[in-house]
């Protein structure tokens, strides 16, 4: 049997981005100690603070990759990877600009007009535009291709009717990219598909709850019903949605957010098994197992990152990052569970170890779900090693 490998460039921070974490965890640790936000897993979803998004603005650390000429930073996606790494590392409440940050900006920047840069990449890089995320459907889960949202030619534009399904944020967000059927089916599931920036408060948008095992509410359905969408909001060219939306799910699949969601709980953990350290040496040990995958994970979703910037396609390997990352994050809540010297307490007090296991736990089912089920993923990447 020959072996087969997915080629994966190597990507390391260089030491010269040290100042740059030092200066984002000196600001995080003043935000806390002041009471700006507690700590909490799965912040990157559900920690929505518009005025903290604005904050980090300030600092130059939203629309970093942006270009200067759109109001971003022009730095390499490093840079923005160690930014990245330390908000999630403590719970920062970052929900309100992270798609537009992590995909919307990207996309418009590949495939956008100049208009619509002009229009929303500014506002992106100071923290003041948030986009969702417009592709699952339901009885569709993770499959794309079947999307049965419409997209009809009328005078000026394209109205859309569908609905729209786990759309993180809808509910906030100011707008989201809609992929939907813009030509007859031919066959080809592939083709006629388009992407539309669609205005989450414009007439014929519904958005209804989905709420989270704990009551939150994050998630939603959206109904479009007749919604106008004008040409100047067509995002890039009718009948290549197919293209650009796997393209942005190398962004949505690949990040830091893939691994660390469980952080907190994980480093919370750490300070626990500590104590224990002398008498419990199986615990240490499984700390250890943790933090070495933690590791490999972290390694393989910056070399992503750097194909990313490269130009080079990313998606089977985002995908690759995307399963083992969330299925580590799910393992760390299961073994802090095993490891815990007390049984989780929803009413714990916030930004405690027990206040983080019980959202570990109950968050932990979306962790494989979001961005793609695994199971389809684990398809992806067999079929991309097949062809190799």
């Amino acid at each position: 049997m020959s072996s087969r490998v997915l080629p994966i460039d190597v990507v390391r921070v260089p030491p010269g981005l040290e100042p740059l974490r030092a200066e984002v965890r000196t600001f995080l640790d003043s935000e806390i100690r002041r009471g700006a936000f507690t700590p909490q897993c799965d912040s990157w979803l559900t920690g929505w603070d518009e005025p903290f998004s604005r904050r980090l603005a300030e600092h130059g650390w939203i629309g970093m990759t942006i270009p200067r000429r759109y109001g971003g930073q022009g730095r390499t996606v490093l840079d923005r990877q160690v930014v990245l790494e330390e908000l999630l590392a403590v719970g920062a409440p970052v929900a309100a600009h992270w798609i537009a940050d992590r995909q919307t900006a990207p996309s418009l920047l590949r495939y956008g007009s100049e208009q619509q840069r002009a229009e929303f990449l500014p506002e992106i890089a100071a923290g003041r535009c948030y986009f969702a995320i417009g592709m699952s459907e339901p009885d569709s889960g993770s499959d794309l291709a079947s999307v049965r949202t419409r997209a009809v030619r009328v005078a000026g534009g394209w109205r859309l009717t569908g609905t729209k399904v786990w759309t993180s944020g809808a509910h906030r967000a100011q707008w989201f990219f809609v992929l939907a059927r813009s030509a007859p089916d031919t066959g080809d599931r592939h083709a006629g598909l388009s992407q539309f920036i669609v205005n989450l408060r414009a007439e014929g948008v519904t958005v209804r709850p989905i709420r989270l095992l704990t009551g939150e509410h994050e998630f939603n359905e959206v109904q479009l019903d007749g919604v106008f969408v004008p040409d100047r909001y067509v995002l890039g060219e009718i009948g290549s949605g197919w293209g650009q939306v796997t393209s942005e799910l190398g962004y949505e699949r690949s990040g830091p957010e893939r691994l660390l969601t469980t952080f907190p709980l994980l480093a919370a953990l750490v300070s626990e098994v500590r104590r224990r350290a002398d008498r419990d040496p199986a615990a240490v040990a499984e700390i250890g197992a943790l933090t070495s995958r933690l590791l490999t994970l972290r390694q393989l979703s910056l070399s992503v990152a750097g194909m990313l910037a490269a130009g080079k396609p990313a998606d089977v390997a985002a995908a690759l990052v995307k399963d083992l990352g969330t299925r580590f994050e799910q393992e760390v809540a299961e073994r802090a569970r095993m490891l815990a010297d007390e049984m989780p307490d929803p009413d714990a007090a916030p930004g405690t170890f027990t206040s983080h296991l019980v959202r570990g736990l109950l968050h932990s089912p979306g962790y494989t779900l979001r961005g793609g089920t695994n199971e389809v993923l684990r398809g992806v990447v067999a079929k991309a090693l097949e062809r190799a």
